[in-house]
């Protein structure tokens, strides 16, 4: 009992310009075949999709070939214009033209989704690119020997601030009595200059 495998990988697909030019190769064999190789454009198709339905195209259009050839070929001298001429001419051009119409048209659309599995293969399984690739290596960094390495400084912790202790307003009842002080001292200055007066009038 197998378990089941991955995928299988699918090939990146040919250049468009190597497709153009077999397409170009094959439909002008076969238009200057006059029809009789018309059936190597569905053998390439055959071996490039290996679906059953173009293995069987591939048949039909060489078994087409085949009668057009045995119709041609079963006429008296030159002479084609006769029932047996015209359908081996009318079988050999028709499977000329189904042949170029189908070739170009499948081998577009095989090729097409070749390249969008090719695409959505690469998006889901990405290939990363060697620096070795190039030839070139990668520059060496040389690491400092731990010893030589001086210890970074620690910033400074932050303190918080000291709040400023709160002034507190002097009580008006300290500048009342200083207040009154002051008076009292006035008076008792004014009161000693009146003794010191009478005393000396006395004398």
């Amino acid at each position: 009992m197998q378990g089941q495998g991955h995928a299988q990988p699918v090939r990146r697909p040919p250049h468009n310009a190597v497709l153009a030019l077999l397409r170009v190769v094959f439909v002008a064999l076969g238009v200057f075949s006059v029809g009789f190789l018309a059936w190597a454009m569905l053998l390439r198709l055959a071996v490039v999709t290996r679906r059953p339905v173009d293995v069987g195209l591939l048949v039909t259009a060489v078994a087409a070939d085949v009668l057009s050839i045995v119709l041609l070929g079963s006429e008296p001298g030159d002479d084609v214009h006769t029932p047996g001429g015209y359908l081996g001419i009318a079988l050999l051009f028709g499977t000329l033209l189904g042949a170029v119409v189908y070739y170009l048209a499948a081998d577009v659309r095989h090729f097409q989704r070749q390249r969008e599995a090719y695409a959505a293969q690469q998006f889901a399984y990405p290939t990363p690119a060697s620096p070795y690739s190039t030839g070139t290596m990668p520059p060496h960094t040389p690491v400092p020997p731990a010893h030589s390495v001086p210890p970074l400084p620690r910033p400074p912790l932050a303190q918080p601030p000291i709040p400023a202790p709160p002034q507190r307003p002097a009580p008006a009842r300290i500048e009342q009595v200083r207040a009154e002080l002051d008076e009292l001292s006035d008076y008792l200055r004014k009161h000693d200059g009146h003794r010191e007066g009478g005393h000396e009038g006395g004398r």
